[in-house]
């Protein structure tokens, strides 16, 4: 048994999941294996990580993993998930827009990350890319189409905290940024970053390093164009097509 996802590979049967869906919230993994999957089983809930083993329509096996808030706790996870067989994996994730066009409600996938993460930087050096694969990549696209939800590709920042790394000061108890993070949302707008998030940066080098196939979609619950906080009236409607589009993609995809 690994120590954090608390299960083996034993546990994931004779006929194991080669793709994960991973997610930082953990009510929001069990929505994903409760509303998706067939014959659930709750691998663990060892501290908070909840994780399900279940079957789509098709009879896929898949896991539903959480790998909690940040990019440290992630990567320990996805460390474990990959020890555990899996070999491709796609984040479902929340995210604020930092372009006009990007509107609260719609989906980010993430073509790159710029990467402003310190877990990175134990993973491989700051100028090594943090991109996606290019082929669950396209996946994604072609399913938000298929099933005619607004979408935007395109480059997201990935920073290590949710405050003074993206520059909130108003909703915030630091309302004193360091004289660099002043004005960084500006910059990254006339850089075409769409999106603030906090995983994707470090899970695209790890997958580039370990040799794995990664992805991330988030849904946009925040406009930081206009202010700070997070839409809460429209942040489950967008959650819930970013899953769609997620769980759609990897049924259709080959596994290996």
């Amino acid at each position: 048994m690994f120590y954090h996802i608390g299960f083996s590979r034993e546990d994931l049967g004779e006929n194991p999941p080669r793709i994960a869906l991973i997610s930082g919230d953990p009510e929001r993994s069990r929505y994903i294996a409760q509303t998706y999957l067939s014959q659930v089983k709750l691998l663990s809930e060892h501290r908070g990580l909840n994780s399900y083993l279940g079957y789509l329509a098709n009879g896929k096996p898949l896991l539903i993993a959480t790998s909690g808030m940040g990019a440290p706790s992630m990567s320990i996870v996805v460390n474990e998930l990959i020890q555990v067989g899996i070999n491709k994996i796609v984040r479902i994730g929340t995210c604020g827009s930092i372009q006009p066009h990007v509107k609260v409600g719609s989906v980010v996938i993430s073509q790159g990350s710029l990467c402003r993460q310190g877990a990175a930087n134990d993973i491989a050096p700051p100028e090594y890319p943090a991109v996606a694969d290019p082929f669950l990549t396209v996946a994604l696209v072609n399913t938000a189409q298929k099933l005619k939800h607004d979408y935007h590709l395109g480059i997201t920042a990935s920073v290590d905290t949710f405050y003074e790394g993206q520059e909130r000061t108003e909703s915030s108890a630091n309302q004193h940024l360091q004289l660099w993070l002043r004005g960084i949302t500006e910059q990254y707008r006339h850089l075409n970053i769409l999106n603030y998030e906090m995983e994707s940066g470090t899970l695209l080098k790890m997958a580039g390093v370990y040799g794995f196939a990664a992805a991330c979609i988030c849904a946009v619950v925040a406009q930081r164009t206009e202010e700070e906080k997070v839409v809460v009236e429209q942040k489950q409607l967008a959650i819930e097509k970013a899953i769609a589009i997620a769980v759609d993609t990897v049924s259709e995809i080959e596994t290996d």
